[in-house]
């Protein structure tokens, strides 16, 4: 029997203009500045937008943990190069941003309130998946019950590092079992054995190429992520110098302790013993 299409779902999609399907109307009325100050649609601006390339890094790197989970490597390193092209995005933001001067900030940061970029939930999301985890983080969203239950539920869950581990475990490398039956909703510690995994891996890159090039999309990862962070706080210090941040924190010293933080550690410390 033939099948028919449905005429209204047709008429529908011959109707569908580039503003509808984009939504341009409500996205473009988001931008509305509490202030006077020239520069506020910028500030505004640039960070609606990183917020959307955060949701598109999260889209993707979900959807390679799971991919790793299931030893589809091919599929998770093509969201992971693109996370890493996304990265590059967010770390040229910076560079725009840092065009507001010290005095076009004074004049509008009265108007900001307590709101700071540390109540980014999709940004608490990201550091989850990529390891990160701190529950005390999860804590600071008690007022917005589903964005809180959406964050325990990525405390919860493997990050992305904790899959590959398991890869490890089932392409037959020693993975200590500590590490494989770990409490996921812990910071990831180094460990002495995941190292040496690594370590036989980059020594014989033929054997294990699906791996090799592995441990190099998350050290991609790793690398542009921190980039940011660093963008971050020299943006920071460039507009506000050492004054507190917004929401409270100490600014750029807490920018700076951040920096320190470390996702995949046994893939850095391995490059001092090859």
């Amino acid at each position: 029997m033939e099948k028919r299409s449905d005429p209204s779902a047709e008429t529908q999609a011959s109707e569908l203009t580039y503003a509808g399907y984009l939504r341009l109307e409500a996205l473009l009325a988001c931008q509305t500045p509490l202030s006077e100050t020239h520069d506020e649609m910028l500030f505004i601006v640039i960070h609606q937008a990183s917020e959307l390339w955060m949701k598109l890094c999260l889209h993707e790197l979900t959807a390679a943990r799971t991919a790793i989970a299931e030893d589809r490597l091919d599929t998770a390193f093509k969201m992971m190069a693109r996370v890493a092209r996304v990265q590059q995005q967010l770390i040229g933001s910076w560079e725009i941003l840092a065009t507001i001067t010290p005095a076009d900030y004074s004049a509008m940061r009265g108007k900001l309130g307590s709101s700071s970029g540390f109540q980014s939930h999709q940004y608490r999301a990201m550091e989850f998946l990529m390891g990160n985890k701190n529950a005390a983080m999860v804590r600071v969203f008690a007022d917005a019950p589903p964005l809180q239950a959406m964050l325990q539920d990525a405390l919860e869950q493997p990050s992305i590092y904790d899959e590959a581990l398991r890869a490890l475990a089932r392409a037959g490398l020693p993975v200590p079992e500590e590490q494989l039956t770990r409490d996921v909703t812990k910071p990831y510690e180094a460990s002495p054995g995941v190292e040496a995994c690594w370590r036989e891996i980059y020594a014989s890159p033929e054997r294990y190429w699906n791996l090799y090039e592995l441990a190099e999309k998350l050290v991609d990862l790793e690398y542009r992520f921190q980039l940011w962070r660093f963008g971050h706080l020299k943006t920071v210090e460039r507009v506000i110098g050492f004054k507190r941040g917004t929401g409270g924190t100490a600014g750029v010293p807490y920018l700076a302790r951040v920096i320190d933080q470390v996702f995949f550690p046994e893939l850095l410390t391995v490059r001092a013993v090859l």
